[in-house]
């Protein structure tokens, strides 16, 4: 039997092929408000202190503790202070100055009384209970201090980060410039999700799978195409994506049938198209179509969501500064049977430490990969796994 190229193999002709390209992404720079996901390439510091000044945490009213110990008393109050823009204050002595949540607190008062331990009444009003100093204030730097890392560098920017970032008074963030990726999903069969089925058609799972797969690894899906199975088709489709995308994928077409079209495309421009020892994703391809990388999928939408994962996910999530997804050992929670020659990646569902199979090993189950949210993975050597034994496990 002719060698079959083993997963690590392949895996290293593909980030031979792509990681390059890859490498050579420029940063740019991105108003914070279209920030989201992105990676940053560099630190986000404060320059003033957070908040930049004293402040009331709630409405009230600004006053000197030691003038409001014995309760109750009634104090003058000099005035309003909403928030928004103002001079600086000071509180004259026996005064209290009304304050809203977020206003400054004048200079000379050290608590805040909240409304509600208030009646107001001819003359001034009422504080019916002491506060100790420093009672909801909050302190110019008791956030962050001038200086301070509000977001690390390589960090994929969440609602939270741009928040911080916001409070910082950031409003352009120095990022990782997303690869393009461009997706051609290929077969006679398929047609767009929502399109009426005929007898032998299926909706498109790989076009929609491989762009959103893209896009949480940090890149940015350019287009989806797709193509019957017509060479003149698939190659329009493949000009067009080499024209915009720094990265191209295929599904379908690479197997041994009569109909693959992008075997009978690539091929004579030189693409290795081989099988892999592996269960699901067998059929594999790589190519160069001027100087863009092209990674080839097989059809089976399982198939090709693990291979995207095995193969790909890595040296996406590598190119934008995102950490690896690493595999960890689990037990497992019943006996699997796998073809002794064939690395196999079962789909399965960790609950309390422990990790069980879902579903079969069939590269269509497109609802039981659903239902998963790790690649089990099986050694080429092994035919069985025992319940209990360890195996390793690739969180999706």
């Amino acid at each position: 039997m002719p060698h079959r190229r083993t997963v690590d193999e392949h895996a290293g002709r593909v980030a031979a092929l792509v990681g390059p390209p890859l490498a050579r992404q420029e940063a740019e720079t991105v108003p914070l408000a279209g920030a989201l996901g992105r990676v940053t390439i560099e630190p986000i510091s404060t320059v003033g202190p957070l908040p930049p000044f004293r402040n009331a945490q709630m409405d009230g009213y600004a006053a000197r503790a030691s003038e409001i110990r014995r309760t109750p008393v009634v104090l003058p109050v000099d005035g309003v202070q909403p928030a928004a823009a103002s001079p600086a204050r000071v509180l004259p002595a026996g005064h209290l100055l009304k304050v809203m949540t977020g206003a400054p607190v004048p200079d000379g008062a050290d608590c805040v009384v909240p409304v509600e331990q208030t009646v107001e009444e001819d003359g001034g009003v009422r504080v019916l209970r002491a506060v100790e100093p420093g009672a909801f204030v909050r302190e110019a730097g008791s956030d962050a201090l001038p200086g301070t890392v509000v977001v690390p560098a390589y960090t994929r920017l969440a609602p939270r980060h741009l928040a911080a970032a916001a409070a910082a008074g950031v409003a352009v963030v120095p990022v990782r410039r997303r690869p393009r990726v461009a997706v051609i999903a290929t077969g006679a069969e398929v047609v767009p999700p929502g399109a009426p089925l005929a007898l032998g058609q299926v909706h498109d799972v790989n076009g929609v799978v491989l762009g959103a797969l893209a896009e949480e690894a940090g890149a940015e899906t350019v287009s989806v195409d797709l193509t019957p199975d017509e060479p003149a088709a698939f190659e329009r489709a493949l000009a067009r994506a080499v024209e915009i995308a720094d990265l191209v994928l295929t599904a379908g077409g690479v197997s041994k049938g009569d109909f693959e079209v992008v075997r009978q495309v690539l091929e004579p421009l030189g693409a290795d198209v081989t099988e892999i020892a592996m269960q699901p994703g067998g059929p594999q391809g790589t190519a160069s179509v001027r100087g863009v990388p092209v990674v080839c999928l097989p059809g089976n939408p399982v198939s090709a969501q693990v291979s995207f994962t095995v193969f790909l996910r890595p040296l996406l999530r590598g190119a934008v500064g995102l950490p690896p997804v690493h595999a960890v050992p689990l037990p497992l929670a019943a006996a699997v049977h796998s073809p002794r020659g064939k690395r196999q990646w079962l789909r399965g569902v960790v609950r309390d430490g422990v990790v069980y199979p879902v579903g079969g090993p069939g590269s269509h189950l497109v609802v039981a990969m659903a239902g998963a949210d790790v690649l089990i993975d099986v050694p080429a050597e092994a035919d069985f796994v025992a319940a209990g034994s360890t195996v390793s496990v690739l969180p999706l």
